[in-house]
């Protein structure tokens, strides 16, 4: 597997934790007219610092902030730990169901209404994913096409996730997703 979803530090690192199970998703200006699309159904979380800001997140992930900035990689090196499997996609074009979603995540009000808002459409992607850890973290070499304002990345090598382990017991998880469900007022599985 080589593709890769870019999320700032922070996310990933709550991602990992199993914090949480969101990503909130308006696309990258490279994405173009279309926006932001689900493309892959599996892929790597790719961490980055690109647009992130420590006001933007409430401020008990502001300290996970701090120490997960303090404690990054090398510059020109991207940290690989955790691939990831949607459970649920959903395109949201009402801002109180992007609310609702709130205790699920870790971002401000603020900045959902703001990427909400941002753009011609007002929508936004809120997916839950089904986070593995890897058995062993992996290091590559920042390379120039993965950088700039994008969703998503081509590795230049695959990575192996044969050994990957769920972040979450399989209980833990169906209820968060639940949750998820239940905010968007779906019918939960």
């Amino acid at each position: 597997m080589r593709i890769a979803f870019k999320e700032w530090s922070v996310v990933v690192d709550a991602l990992g934790r199993g914090e949480q199970i969101l990503i909130l998703r308006k696309g990258g200006i490279s994405e173009g007219r279309g926006g932001f699309r689900m493309e892959h159904d599996r892929f790597f979380l790719f961490p980055t610092g690109f647009h992130q800001q420590r006001e933007s997140v409430l401020p008990t992930a502001q300290q996970r902030f701090d120490s997960t900035a303090a404690s990054g990689p090398d510059e020109g090196i991207v940290r690989i730990s955790f691939c990831a499997e949607v459970a649920a996609s959903e395109c949201l074009d009402d801002l109180g169901a992007a609310e609702r979603l709130r205790g699920q995540h870790i971002w401000r009000d603020e900045v959902i209404a703001q990427r909400f808002d941002w753009g011609r459409s007002k929508s936004i992607f809120a997916v839950a994913l089904r986070v593995l850890r890897l058995p062993l973290v992996v290091e590559l070499p920042m390379q120039s096409s993965y950088g700039g304002c994008k969703s998503w990345v081509e590795l230049a090598t695959d990575l192996d996730v044969t050994d990957a382990e769920p972040v979450l017991t399989d209980e833990i998880f169906q209820g968060k997703l639940d949750r998820f469900h239940a905010a968007l007022g779906q019918a939960q599985s």
